[in-house]
Order: C-alpha cells, then structure tokens, then sequence
C-alpha cells in the first residue's frame, strides 16, 4: 500500500512535473496551436464566462474525452504530440488533471497558473457562457 499524503503534497509533486503558463503564455501557446481545456463546473462557466478559444469537459470525463484511445475521444483534442493546456478556476485541480494527461501520453500537457480568475484578470479575452 502506498503512503499517504496530503493534498498539500499531491499538488506539489503533481507541480514538480509541469511547466506551468501564465496567462500570456498559454494565450501565445494557443495562437501557436495548443489546446485550452476549461474543466470548470458548469456554475462557475455560468457565473464568469468562458475563455472563447477553450473546449469545455466536465472533470469527471477530461481523460476519456482526451485518451486517443479511447472510444469517447473527442476529436478537438488530436494525438498525444498535441500541446494542451488544463484551467480550472483558479489553478489547483487543473495541476492534478494536467499530470493525468501527462500519464495517458501527452507529454506536453500542463496547466494555466491560477486558472480562469488569472486569465480575466490579465484583461485576456472572455465571453459569456452559452
């Protein structure tokens, strides 16, 4: 049985393997073809709005819609050479999600440090959810 840890100790071993973007970065990663999954809840879509050029999936079905694969693979995400970039609301459960991508063989996945809440912030485009 493995050794348990905290979530403090998940999220900083789960970091230690990403090369996490900022907001500017991600917005220049995307121009250059990079993929924004925003797997925000549906509430907090509703409430802040979306990133215009993110896909949206549900947390509890990104690694089925994302694993080539798989059956339920969407088809937005491409191979596993695809640079993709993981947001949350504010950079936490993106850090967990994006590691998992890494483990089905998208070595190039990471996260948006702190999330939608610091894209908005950075004045980067935002639009209302549909």
């Amino acid at each position: 049985m493995a050794a348990r840890k905290t979530i403090d100790e998940l999220l900083a071993q789960a970091r230690a393997e990403l090369a996490r973007v900022g907001p500017h970065e991600a917005r220049d990663a995307i121009s250059g073809g990079a993929l924004l999954i925003d797997i925000r809840s549906e509430s907090q879509r509703a409430a802040d709005g979306v990133v215009p050029d993110a896909i949206w999936f549900a947390r509890n079905v990104l690694e089925w819609r994302c694993d080539p694969s798989c059956e339920a693979h969407d088809d937005r995400v491409g191979g596993l050479e695809r640079r993709v970039i993981v947001m949350c609301d504010e950079g936490y459960q993106s850090s967990l999600a994006a590691v998992t991508l890494q483990r089905l063989g998208f070595a190039s996945a990471t996260d948006l440090v702190g999330g939608f809440q610091a894209w908005r912030a950075a004045g980067l485009p935002t639009a209302p959810a549909s």
